[in-house]
């Protein structure tokens, strides 16, 4: 989750999904309430630890800091190396989850169908948006912690991408890397107080309206694989706050057209094999 949430178009909800934990964690999530605090002075940490399932958490936790510390370097490298064949096997694991998603829906109907495709139309509307730039206020950061940990635990809907879209993912990087613990300590006020909401609202989702829940995300799935299509030509660029150039407008494009617009390798058939790679490991998940 954590090498996942460090690439904008991924989402670590989805690797959640892939892996079977993301029931477990939204509801552990949701634990945190009232009762725990109850709980905390009538029986103990003992009891509020068995409650809000603390062992599950805090091995999430760990891996997703560990991997942030290390995975996530080697893959935001391979982003910037090798981007059609890291963005190839996220594909195929985008693809495949979607599948293993609706296939837990049960009997195809107009509901569901409808549902699901609503799904798919908001996901691609919100990975066609261009990247904004803006100057980071305190409640601009406090807000964009909000809003990119609930897209984060949503499969489908990457948190890095909303931040890109809100012109805070290098300045969020940022402070990460040059330790800018007032700038970090104000995200992740905002990530807690939106997880803390959020979990809640998808907890009632699924223990009431399921189906119709797993149909949405399957949507929000398989709109993402727009922004996860391997072979991009850049139309734009922007210029960051180091002179750098980023990718400001892409365009979608066939690995041929690819190579006759950018002169670069497409990479065809390693693409193609690690999309195989990546359906083929959402299918053994799947199948555990």
């Amino acid at each position: 989750m954590g090498a996942a949430d460090a690439v904008p178009g991924v989402s670590g909800g989805t690797v959640a999904f892939i892996t079977g934990i993301y029931e477990e964690l939204i509801e552990s999530i949701r634990r945190f309430n009232l009762q725990a605090l109850s709980l905390l002075f009538k029986e103990g940490p003992v009891a509020v630890w068995r409650y809000v399932n603390g062992s599950f958490l805090i091995t999430l936790i760990l891996g997703i800091v560990l991997s942030l510390l290390t995975l996530a370097r080697v893959v935001l490298y391979l982003l910037e190396t090798h981007p059609v064949l890291l963005w190839s096997f996220f594909f195929g694991l985008i693809l495949a989850s979607t599948w293993s998603v609706i296939r837990h829906t049960g009997k195809l109907d107009l509901k569901v169908a409808g549902i699901f495709l609503l799904g798919v139309f908001i996901a691609y509307v919100v990975t066609s948006m261009s990247p904004s730039q803006v100057t980071p206020s305190v409640w601009l950061v406090f807000f964009s912690g909000m809003i990119a940990i609930c897209a984060m635990i949503l499969p489908g809907i990457s948190g890095s991408f909303i931040l890109l879209l809100m012109g805070m993912y290098t300045p969020v990087l940022t402070a990460v890397k040059d330790f800018q613990l007032g700038f970090i300590g104000l995200f992740l006020a905002g990530c807690v107080v939106g997880i803390m909401s959020f979990s809640r609202v998808l907890s009632w989702a699924f223990h009431h309206h399921k189906i119709v829940t797993l149909s949405l995300l399957g949507g929000f799935m398989l709109g993402s694989l727009n922004k996860v299509w391997p072979w991009k030509y850049t139309l734009s660029y922007s210029i960051n706050r180091h002179g750098e150039e980023v990718p400001l407008l892409q365009r979608n494009v066939l690995p041929e057209t690819f190579l006759e617009m950018s002169g670069q390798d497409p990479y065809t058939l390693g693409a193609l094999a690690l999309m195989v790679l990546g359906i083929g490991l959402v299918v053994l998940l799947d199948r555990r």
